[in-house]
């Protein structure tokens, strides 16, 4: 594993633990909005895709207007109006100093738009571990590759130079067609059965355990 000198981290499902937050809230958002409150199954495997995209396939008979609203909602219920918890991973900060340490390339590849990205990196205090990133309002949705293909002309790293970890589908297929490795970890969104579908190098069940997949010399303990 010692060939990859970036590695990509998908957000939401990866390294915060939010996935019952974006479903409480866009279960609220769609309530306010007198809509069908969907499923958490469904509002589970939009997680990743870009906001308008992921809306269009929760509620596709709703008008634009309608789909407005509901951004403008489920934006307040997140970032104010939910109290769900939504912490970083076990693990998640210890491992981007161990890549930072061992000089490793580390960007994300998010579902999010760049304004809550930029606020989950400043409640966590993690932006100093990242050297790029990546956000939906900023290149095709998920699983398009443009994300990807695009993080690795600015770091100038070839595809094979770089592997992508993510806890959905979106993250493997777009991987995938970016001909970048990938690892699958089941924190999130989307189970062992579905993540290897898409023929990942790995599956990991914890932050510590994909660690010791990328840095076995300094292999945590925990």
């Amino acid at each position: 594993m010692t060939k990859y000198k970036l590695v990509i981290f998908d957000w939401d499902g990866t390294l915060m633990d939010s996935i019952a937050r974006i479903v409480s809230s866009m279960q609220a958002a769609a309530e306010h909005c007198q809509l069908t409150i969907p499923s958490a199954k469904s509002v589970k495997d939009i997680i990743g895709l870009s906001l308008p995209k992921a809306l269009e396939l929760l509620f596709p008979g709703a008008s634009s207007s309608q789909i407005t609203a509901l951004v403008g909602q489920y934006q307040f219920q997140y970032v104010e109006g939910d109290i769900t918890p939504a912490p970083l991973f076990e693990h998640a900060l210890p491992l981007l100093k161990v890549l930072n340490e061992n000089n490793r390339l580390v960007a994300v590849a998010t579902g999010k738009g760049r304004q809550g990205l930029q606020r989950v990196l400043s409640a966590t205090q993690t932006e100093q571990f990242f050297h790029a990133s990546r956000c939906a309002d900023e290149a095709l949705s998920k699983p398009d590759p443009q994300m990807l293909l695009s993080l690795l002309t600015e770091l100038n790293i070839a595809p094979e130079q770089a592997v992508m970890i993510g806890d959905a589908s979106h993250d493997m297929k777009m991987a995938q067609a970016a001909g970048i490795d990938r690892i699958g970890i089941t924190l999130g969104v989307h189970n062992r059965d579905v993540l290897s579908q898409y023929q990942p190098i790995a599956i990991v069940d914890s932050l510590a355990e994909l660690q010791q997949i990328l840095i076995p010399a300094v292999a945590s303990n925990h």
